[in-house]
């Protein structure tokens, strides 16, 4: 069974990283899983990935911007000759929906979404438009409660292709890594550290964390593991409000588990999630951890870790606060998320996944090999 998995990009997210994580546990069951690319470009997650051996790295050349309908005819070449094609993130969604219906390719298709919530479910055009699109997916796994529920609100009642796999992590990376000397990373010994993983969009709201940081212990620092279009307004943010000796932006990493074994708390300030893979990171790697009170977090957090309010740093400051100083809360939360984290072992995710595609290649009779 040939698996042919479909992204905009390797860029640094949580979609990229969750199949920079998985492939990997594919191939170790024997399974042929390949990669394509619209946006060639070379990134952490690529070259981590073009290690491994049994997974191939493809791409589209020469067509200009995500948002080209070339997609459309350029795909076919390459979702012709797979039995399952797995599609993430808009617009690839669209465009390999687009593909196979045009031609007419019997080609099994998936989606996961990854998102409880996205700019086009604001706008009613859409409502239609992704009914439309969504339709030609045979099977469409929401990768949280949160994702399923909004997501069968968003298509309707008729749409009974919808399954909810969970996301996971491989545990062991983040139970296992060796953490830095805090001296390593340009730190004192007595250091705390905050940490949030995550691109720079508005999505991921690190203004309200980087606020958070005012009038906390200068001891404190926060570390911001990511890139995006929003790094340089952050980056403004913290000359503004005088934290730039407190406040790390590292960009791209690849030693992520590392950094998060090295941190004292880990957040996720997201104004919505799907599922908040970054919080399962930190809680496997032994991290007090705190996100946002939205859909995807909440359920993953649950009484677990700390909850805050979206957008409001007064309160993320508080339970920031109270982690810092109270030793036996601080353990506490800790023990409780790391207990947490094992419920969101990849491995579940991947054989449920692999059921999946079992089921779908055996009704649809595919034999493309």
């Amino acid at each position: 069974m040939k698996i042919l998995h479909i992204i905009n990009s390797l860029e640094f997210g949580g979609a990229e990283k969750l199949l920079v994580d998985t492939l990997p546990v594919y191939v170790s069951k024997g399974l042929n899983a390949d990669v394509l690319v619209l946006k060639e470009k070379e990134t952490p997650f690529m070259l981590q990935l073009s290690k491994v051996q049994g997974v191939n790295i493809l791409s589209i050349k020469k067509i200009n911007g995500l948002y080209n309908p070339l997609y459309i005819i350029k795909l076919l070449k390459y979702i012709q000759n797979y039995d399952i094609v797995h599609v993430h993130l808009f617009p690839a969604i669209y465009w390999a929906s687009l593909s196979s219906f045009l031609f007419r390719k019997r080609t099994c298709l998936v989606l996961t979404e990854h998102n409880t919530e996205n700019r086009r479910r604001k706008l009613l055009i859409f409502k239609y438009l992704d009914r439309f699109i969504y339709r030609r997916y045979s099977k469409i796994i929401a990768i949280s409660e949160a994702v399923r529920i909004n997501l069968e609100n968003h298509l309707g009642s008729k749409f009974k292709n919808i399954v909810q796999i969970n996301n996971g992590i491989d545990l062991n990376i983040f139970k296992k890594a060796m953490p830095y000397e805090k001296k390593d990373l340009g730190l004192e010994k007595d250091t705390k550290t905050i940490i949030q993983v995550s691109s720079f969009t508005a999505q991921k709201d690190q203004t309200t964390l980087i606020r958070a940081m005012v009038q906390l212990p200068k001891r404190v620092h926060l570390q911001l593991v990511g890139d995006g279009p929003l790094r340089e307004d952050a980056i403004k943010l913290v000359l503004s409000l005088g934290l730039e000796d407190r406040v790390h932006f590292l960009g791209h990493r690849t030693d992520v588990p590392r950094l998060l074994k090295t941190s004292d708390i880990s957040v996720l300030s997201s104004h919505y999630e799907g599922f908040g893979l970054a919080m399962v990171e930190g809680m496997a790697a032994g991290n007090a951890c705190l996100g946002s009170n939205v859909p995807g977090l909440s359920e993953i957090i649950g009484e677990d870790g700390i909850l805050f309010p979206p957008g409001d740093e007064i309160v993320l400051r508080q339970k920031l606060f109270r982690l810092i100083h109270d030793k036996d809360y601080f353990r506490n939360t800790v023990k409780k998320c790391k207990q947490k984290a094992e419920s969101y072992d990849c491995k579940l995710m991947v054989q449920r996944h692999i059921d999946l595609y079992r089921s779908l290649y055996d009704r649809h009779d595919i034999s493309l090999k």
